[in-house]
């Protein structure tokens, strides 16, 4: 209990504002230029991750709004500076200041989040497929894309065996209760499945399409089954433990970021299977699309619960003191996989129902990501998120 308190607040003592600051002083709490890589930890990639759903649960909604397809291309570009900044910070960040780097690796909570990385690689990659087109052409879109979902992918797949590896593996003295964290690193393999619907159609047809095709499913799979076993875990500790941490109460809400992810990729390959069994084996190709609804529909009534539970939580929190930090961006991209998912499961049954919930979803996703990245952009320039 004691290093999950030190590592909630490692994850929320960044709140804007503190120290004293003059009134002109930019990044006022550091005390070198050099200080702001010291503490680019991994959970800075869910920055990106917020900001790029924005833009791809934009170019995906089933609702026509003018200007919103230009909003989502300017929403991409910036997540898409945030994460090539971002790299480059991290990358110094491991070359100087490696005991601290080594320090967040070693702690229980923090490494949960090298699961964000490959996650925002995975999700600028799919708004450079859906918006990039019409900025860089799309050959080059394609080609972006293509390199940062293998790179996303690869990155996923060893986080997804590496940090549960590395908890198992932990001294009995350093075990924590499970939270809402652990998703993070086994999220990844389902980000790649969903976005991975969108790179089939340019794979070459026969059986490097259906090997493709196959994957995703392998990494839906993967994903699934470990989340939903550790979502147990969570659930159970929600039930016997009590509310987590006031500071980590939001990652509650990653909880459906599996969900909303899930569906998403269930349907997106059903819809495509069509183009990988043809003919003789059409019937798979139904089946698939078949199995895509209705595992929608049913965890969609998961979704629904978690949802209000995560809602509930972040309310009591709020009553207990939550402040700004980082985790809060928690609440940007579970609620965005909801809108893709919402939008891919209507996409697949034709109902009004989930298009207008698709929406609604959407407007809570741009409340949440405007307060968050506002926020944020507050903290760093006054440096209360970088010391």
């Amino acid at each position: 209990m004691v290093q999950i308190l030190h590592a909630s607040r490692k994850l929320g003592s960044s709140t804007p504002g503190a120290g004293t600051l003059g009134p002109r002083r930019l990044q006022g709490t550091l005390d070198r230029p050099g200080q702001v890589f010291e503490h680019i930890t991994p959970n800075w990639f869910a920055s990106v991750m917020g900001t790029g759903i924005v833009a791809t649960a934009g170019a995906t909604l089933p609702v026509h709004v003018p200007g919103l397809h230009v909003f989502a291309t300017a929403v991409w570009v910036i997540a898409s500076t945030a994460l090539v900044a971002l790299s480059v910070a991290f990358v110094v960040h491991w070359v100087r200041h490696r005991r601290n780097a080594r320090a967040a690796v070693e702690d229980p909570v923090m490494v949960q989040f090298y699961g964000a990385p490959p996650m925002a690689l995975l999700t600028v990659g799919a708004g450079t497929m859906l918006l990039g087109e019409d900025l860089i052409g799309t050959g080059a879109a394609t080609a972006v894309f293509v390199v940062l979902w293998s790179a996303g992918t690869v990155l996923g797949l060893i986080t997804s065996v590496a940090v549960p590896y590395s908890m198992i593996t932990r001294p009995a003295d350093g075990r924590v209760r499970p939270l809402p964290a652990w998703l993070m690193p086994v999220v990844p393999p389902m980000v790649s499945a969903s976005t991975g619907a969108l790179l089939l159609p340019h794979v070459a047809e026969g059986q490097w399409r259906l090997t493709m095709l196959g994957a995703c499913y392998a990494m839906f799979g993967l994903s699934l089954l470990i989340g939903i076993m550790t979502m147990t875990l969570i659930y159970g500790q929600l039930f016997s433990g009590g509310s987590p941490p006031v500071q980590a109460a939001p990652t509650v809400w990653i909880t459906l970021g599996l969900i909303g992810q899930s569906i998403t990729a269930a349907n997106l390959l059903g819809a495509d299977a069509a183009l990988v069994f043809v003919g003789p084996n059409s019937a798979v190709a139904t089946g698939l699309e078949v199995f895509g609804v209705v595992y929608g529909l049913i965890m969609g009534g998961w979704g629904f619960l978690m949802f209000c539970l995560a809602m509930a939580l972040t309310a009591h929190s709020a009553r207990r003191g939550l402040s700004f930090s980082l985790t809060w961006w928690s609440f940007t991209f579970p609620i965005g996989t909801c809108v893709t998912g919402a939008t891919a499961l209507a996409a697949a049954t034709g109902s009004t129902a989930l298009v207008g919930l698709a929406a609604l979803l959407y407007v809570l996703l741009l409340a949440a990501w405007v307060t968050v990245a506002a926020r944020t952009a507050h903290g760093s320039l006054r440096g209360g998120l970088l010391g």
